[in-house]
């Protein structure tokens, strides 16, 4: 059986207030997994997943994993468990969905400026990097659509990209 998840975000900031109080209760999760190399494995790593912890204030359950080790673990998920995944960029997403975790769609919430990128919608900028990407998660099928909180409607991230273009 495959892992039931219900929700998979792209934020630059992971885990945060917004996810707790927005993002969870409307995707009905009870299983966060924060998907990033650098906050599973690296140099700062406690520091990072304890504030991760402390925004998720206990709520549901938390978890950290580098893009491969979740790949390798994803289908030892538990039926019961209900899983939002975030990710901080589209690559990571892509190869997630490459990797065979069964996410189908894709939110698309904050992804600043910073010099290179394009200014496609009020909180999301992309470079080439990030359209590759996106193209990718698109040719398995999946979509992909900015939409910050959940009575917003979404709009699909390639169109706003072929618009700002």
């Amino acid at each position: 059986m495959a892992a039931n998840i219900v929700w998979c975000r792209i934020d630059e900031r992971l885990l945060h207030g917004q996810v707790k109080i927005t993002w969870m209760p409307a995707s009905g999760a009870n299983t966060c997994i924060v998907c990033n190399d650098e906050v599973a494995e690296g140099p700062t790593s406690e520091f990072a997943q304890a504030a991760m912890r402390a925004s998720a204030g206990g709520e549901f359950k938390t978890s950290f994993y580098s893009v491969d080790k979740l790949c390798a673990i994803i289908d030892k998920a538990k039926p019961e468990q209900k899983i939002f995944i975030v990710c901080s960029n589209p690559t990571d997403v892509a190869r997630l969905i490459e990797g065979g975790v069964p996410i189908k769609q894709v939110n698309v919430g904050n992804m600043h400026f910073h010099d290179g990128k394009t200014q496609i919608a009020k909180t999301v900028s992309v470079d080439s990097r990030d359209i590759s990407a996106f193209e990718r998660i698109a040719a398995k099928g999946v979509v992909s659509t900015v939409q910050n909180t959940p009575d917003q409607d979404p709009v699909e991230v390639l169109e706003l990209a072929k618009q700002s273009a």
